[in-house]
């Protein structure tokens, strides 16, 4: 499976940007689906994660009320609406199918990983 990310870029603190993550096949519509995130010198982060039918979700703290993660089955997308970014939102975002149909927080429980899409928000 091949994942492609797209929708990063430069945005004010307080704005709104929205992350698209297309699969290149059906497979990952039986599976989780999350969003990680890496800034330099610290490990890769958990963002948010949701069930293969889009019913349950779970949430890093850091963004709880502020990102919301969906999905489309038919296109074999996940999304991360990320609003009232902050500064230390800045990271490279990474999509990935879990190797379950449920959520994790953990990044060991995911198999297909995208290239990754830049998120800069400034101050």
């Amino acid at each position: 499976v091949q994942l492609q990310a797209s929708g990063g870029g430069l945005m004010q603190a307080g704005g709104t940007l929205r992350l698209s993550c297309t699969a290149s096949r059906r497979t990952a519509s039986n599976n989780g689906m999350g969003w990680f995130r890496r800034t330099p010198g610290k490990e890769r982060e958990f963002v948010a994660a949701i069930d293969w039918r889009g019913s349950a979700t779970s949430y890093a703290d850091s963004v709880k009320g502020r990102f919301t993660i969906s999905r489309d089955n038919a296109k074999n997308a996940v999304y991360l609406q990320m609003n009232s970014l902050k500064p230390e939102d800045t990271a490279v975002y990474y999509c990935a199918v879990s190797l379950f149909a449920g959520t994790s927080m953990l990044s060991q429980n995911y198999r297909y990983w995208g290239q990754g899409t830049l998120v800069t928000v400034s101050s």
